[in-house]
């Protein structure tokens, strides 16, 4: 990307938490214009958390959607849609359809999607926080933990949006129309990723057309929190090779 030309927002949709990503994890993007959001509560579909976003991103004419984990795949919902002024797509940790095949696994997600009270605080949280767990979150440049995990489920996600985006997570399937995103696109991958699995990124990479892996050594799923300097290197360096006007300028107006 020509420094000389406009720089597009980069708008950050959060993971699973619905928490907005924090200034810590904005600042390495330096002067870049930014804007995050929280995930709106209750809510058990994709395709309205999608509508979320474009209300979010209505007033913006260049911009570049950075979507983490559970907001990787609202991110790649709202590509498919091809809206106007989108310039580039960063998914790290996502998934185009549920990743978990397992039956015995998908019925533990249900299970837990209805925990509420004490049973939620105490038993499944702790089992979510295990599940995002890598041998690397301790080395990066935040210091990272499975109580940290699930601290900030504790401040930020209620029972009931848990339960809503289980619900969002398992039903959402974008793999059969990937090929309708046009813009460049990063897929941005843990080395170690025990919830999402190595199969993901895979089925993104063969789906999307202008779609490249960047994989981080030493990372796991929560590594936008525990390495927040290397992966906003990764998606600077990935917005310097995109084109300096969206391919979606004008779709609008001949649609």
């Amino acid at each position: 990307m020509n420094t000389s030309e406009k720089i597009p927002t980069l708008v950050f949709i959060p993971c699973f938490s619905g928490a907005p990503w924090s200034a810590e994890q904005l600042a390495p993007y330096g002067d870049a214009p930014t804007r995050t959001l929280r995930l709106p509560e209750g809510v058990d579909d994709m395709e309205r958390y999608a509508d979320y976003v474009q209300e979010v991103v209505a007033d913006l004419d260049d911009w570049v959607l950075v979507g983490d984990s559970f907001g990787a795949n609202i991110a790649l919902a709202v590509a498919t849609r091809r809206p106007k002024g989108l310039r580039a797509l960063v998914v790290s940790g996502g998934f185009a359809a549920n990743p978990v095949t397992s039956k015995s696994w998908k019925a533990v997600m249900r299970a837990i999607g209805k925990a509420r009270g004490p049973f939620y605080r105490q038993l499944t949280l702790r089992a979510h926080a295990h599940r995002l767990a890598s041998p690397f979150d301790r080395e990066g440049q935040v210091y990272w933990s499975e109580a940290r995990s699930r601290e900030l489920f504790l401040e930020n996600t209620p029972a009931a949006s848990f339960g809503a985006r289980v619900r969002a997570a398992m039903t959402a399937d974008y793999v059969g129309v990937l090929g309708r995103i046009q813009v460049p696109t990063l897929i941005l991958t843990p080395s170690h990723d025990v919830l999402i699995g190595e199969d993901a990124s895979k089925v993104m990479l063969a789906g999307i057309p202008d779609a490249h892996e960047v994989v981080l050594p030493r990372t796991g799923h929560m590594f936008r929190f525990s390495h927040p300097v290397g992966y906003a290197d990764a998606v600077q360096d990935f917005l310097t090779t995109v084109p300096t006007t969206s391919p979606t300028a004008g779709q609008a107006a001949r649609a």
